[in-house]
């Protein structure tokens, strides 16, 4: 499993409301209550909420319309009292007064999703067993060494691919289940199953083999995306960010070529810090990341060493300036992509 990061961000991004990946902007944008004083937990990812730590969600109390006391259910949406803040994306109904406080449950409000997912990674990876296969089995693939495959490009995209499983599963899932306490560990765990799923495939390979490294940069990725989802003011400040360079071809989509194309950065947005939020450093960006080059077949051919890259940059913060407060899907699904994906050319690197 390659390519899943790909299919993945169409979902999140393309399916916008659908999947939740636009759907704290929307809700937020059309402020529809949930219930007639109604609280609408889905935030926008880059909102200037109130001081993040500082909301207590203790403060937000049970409607008892919505509670099923005289059926002595719990209740399945909170609300705030009128008047009340807003709570952070990170505040989260405890799970002893959620309507959806176990995994099991949590996992029943996303099961089609979920079962999408492992279908689709059945799908990609079905064409393995009409190959040479051998006996499930393991291979080390090692890390970032210049003796590498892909000098570690293959274990970032691995990385990478749980973030934006993680993501696209916890942004649904804390829509469906109004921030359940433990949403987003949910959503870590399912992502790394999932990858874990997909990996075994490459147990039966002939040139490949289950890889530890790979289960490990999986399990890190999902991990990054449960810290971003639970740590006050993380979301707002830092992306995990994928940086496609066109080559000869534009795009290449398998190969060493195509892992050639690839930068993996972290983004910290300075619009995410109270202090610039108002003033022009907003659209200012600080970058590091990793990339490889001349490692293709060709590269080799011509007697090129293969070179790993560290990186640190500057870069302009394109959702703080052309969709800060957008008023149309387009504009909101636009926002969220610039979340996961950095466009070439709009930040100055160095080595």
């Amino acid at each position: 499993m390659k390519r899943a990061s790909f299919a993945l961000f169409a979902t999140l991004a393309l399916g916008g409301h659908a999947l939740g990946g636009a759907a704290h902007a929307e809700m937020a944008a059309n402020a529809r209550p949930l219930l007639a004083e109604g609280l609408d937990f889905s935030l926008p990812a880059q909102a200037p909420a109130q001081s993040l730590a500082s909301i207590d969600i203790t403060a937000f109390r049970l409607s008892p319309e919505a509670s099923g006391a005289a059926a002595g259910e719990k209740p399945p949406l909170p609300i705030r009292e009128a008047g009340g803040p807003r709570p952070a994306w990170t505040d989260h109904v405890p799970r002893s007064e959620s309507a959806y406080p176990t995994f099991g449950r949590q996992v029943g409000r996303i099961k089609w999703e979920t079962l999408g997912v492992l279908g689709y990674f059945t799908l990609v990876n079905s064409p393995k067993f009409f190959r040479d296969t051998r006996p499930l089995h393991f291979k080390n693939e090692g890390w970032f060494g210049k003796s590498t495959a892909n000098l570690g490009v293959d274990k970032l995209t691995h990385a990478f691919d749980s973030y934006i499983l993680a993501e696209a599963l916890h942004a649904r899932l804390h829509d469906r289940t109004h921030a359940s306490g433990g949403d987003a560990l949910t959503a870590a765990l399912l992502a790394t199953g999932a990858m874990f799923y997909s990996e075994l495939s490459d147990g039966i390979e002939s040139d490949s083999g289950i890889s530890l490294q790979d289960i490990a940069m999986n399990t890190a990725g999902a991990t990054f995306s449960l810290l971003r989802n639970t740590v006050p003011g993380l979301r707002e400040k830092l992306d995990f960010r994928l940086l496609l360079i066109p080559n000869s071809n534009i795009y290449s989509r398998t190969g060493k070529r195509h892992y050639a194309q690839q930068r993996y950065l972290m983004a910290l947005q300075l619009a995410g810090f109270e202090r610039f939020r108002e003033t022009p450093l907003r659209l200012v960006e600080l970058h590091a990341g990793y990339y490889a080059s001349d490692f293709t077949n060709q590269d080799i051919a011509r007697g090129k060493t293969p070179r790993r890259h560290l990186f640190v940059g500057v870069g302009i913060n394109l959702r703080e300036l052309l969709f800060r407060s957008p008023r149309s899907r387009a504009g909101r699904i636009a926002g969220v992509g610039l979340d996961y994906l950095q466009v070439p050319y709009t930040a100055a690197h160095w080595d």
